[in-house]
């Protein structure tokens, strides 16, 4: 009889100290966080204040200036593209993410079935007819199995929005990063995207981590949340200590206070 299988409590994502400077402008200073996997995190801040920043340094596209950056408990701050002996590990660290990107990102000559199918075909071994299979299972999960065909300057914003989802769950990715998602997004749509995320992450599981300036998207959808301002994570915990504490800062940002910790430049 075999052992039972050990379970992975490795956090998803922990930040150490990490600060990035660009010239004098310190983008960010000593942050300090850890998303436990199968969460969702949602990051709020003005804009200015590091979140993109903070996502390319976990895909390791950045190298922080200081501190860990530690994915699945892999350094991704240590490794360097350009040396030969990092490359393949840092391609398994990309390997474990999804992205969603603020514009969606679709490939307008493709159609919605080989936008979705593109990443599977770049990055895996599957046969034609395992791609087809995993596409339309991709795009049936997220209400858009009808427009396989089309291409994307057919399709609305919503629907270019979920098709992106698609993509960025295509190869099974252990944290899916979603920069601004309900961007350019009606309310109606963006709750109905929001849906979409909380339906996903019962489904398959996978961490999110969210950037977003959506406090109602935050409201809906977080199980952790932290704020970047000026720099720093002014808050960062499960989302009901979060709203519970009150910081400042966030209930500056929930306010839409002009007057607060977050300058207005």
């Amino acid at each position: 009889m075999s052992a039972p299988k050990q379970r992975d409590d490795t956090p998803a994502v922990v930040l150490e100290n990490v600060s990035k400077s660009f010239g004098s402008h310190t983008v960010l200073d000593g942050v300090n966080l850890t998303i436990p996997r199968g969460t969702i995190c949602v990051m709020l801040g003005p804009s200015g204040t590091g979140k993109s920043v903070l996502l390319r340094c976990l895909v390791g596209l950045l190298r922080p200036d200081t501190g860990r950056v530690l994915v699945f408990g892999e350094n991704v701050a240590e490794l360097d593209e350009k040396r030969a002996r990092d490359r393949d590990r840092l391609f398994a660290v990309r390997r474990r993410f999804g992205m969603l990107f603020q514009d969606g990102a679709l490939f307008d000559d493709m159609s919605v079935f080989d936008n979705v199918a593109f990443p599977m075909r770049l990055h895996t071994k599957m046969r034609e007819d395992e791609i087809r299979e995993k596409v339309r299972d991709r795009l049936a999960r997220v209400g858009v199995a009808h427009a396989e065909d089309k291409f994307p300057s057919e399709l609305s914003g919503g629907m270019r929005k979920r098709v992106a989802f698609a993509r960025a769950i295509a190869i099974d990715p252990d944290i899916v990063l979603c920069d601004e998602p309900s961007s350019g997004l009606d309310p109606v749509m963006s709750a109905t995207l929001d849906e979409l995320i909380l339906e996903l992450h019962r489904t398959l599981g996978m961490t999110f981590i969210i950037i977003s300036h959506d406090t109602a998207e935050a409201r809906m959808v977080a199980q952790y949340i932290g704020m970047l301002a000026n720099g720093k994570l002014v808050t960062f915990g499960p989302a009901d200590q979060v709203f519970a504490e009150n910081h400042p800062a966030l209930e500056q940002f929930f306010t839409r206070q002009t007057v607060g910790p977050i300058k207005v430049v």
